[in-house]
């Protein structure tokens, strides 16, 4: 497997996308019931190989990942052959980025000297999805880079 199996209930949303891929296979309920109950481990290499196919497919599409912790926050724009980034740091402990008040503070102080700003690009050194994977492994999450683009807009300016 190359990815991650999907969870139940992202397998429950995806249950259309997921009953097409049986038939392009020609499966039907009826043959998947059957492959379930008697051939588990068929089962299992089926549910694999379309959790891959999604992942293979949303990673391919995603343009912008970003990961919040306690006192920092990555910003990460995508290409094919690169990752940039914006990485901004509280340099007040108390702050925490995971809280409301934390994003007010951040957007009350952003050019203070209270935030630390590092802006970077880093050549993929494996393949472009498997390094994202690894991001959304550690905690990132695709989003629509509204706010990448705002801090790369005022850093640009």
């Amino acid at each position: 497997m190359k990815y991650a199996r999907l969870t139940k209930e992202q397998f429950e949303e995806l249950t259309q996308e997921f009953t097409n891929f049986l038939a392009s296979q020609s499966i039907d309920k009826a043959e998947w019931d059957s492959i379930k109950a008697d051939k588990p481990e068929v089962a299992e290499q089926e549910l694999d190989v379309f959790s891959d196919l999604i992942w293979e497919g949303v990673l391919s599409r995603a343009e912008y990942l970003e990961h919040f912790s306690k006192n920092h926050i990555f910003l990460f724009q995508t290409f094919d052959t690169y990752i940039n980034s914006i990485v901004l740091k509280s340099l007040v402990p108390e702050v925490d980025f995971l809280t409301n008040e934390g994003l007010q503070w951040l957007s009350d102080n952003m050019f203070t000297d209270t935030i630390e700003m590092k802006v970077g690009k880093k050549e993929f050194s494996e393949e472009r999805n498997a390094s994202l994977f690894a991001l959304i492994k550690q905690g990132a999450f695709l989003s629509d880079g509204q706010l990448y683009k705002q801090i790369n807009t005022i850093i640009e300016s």
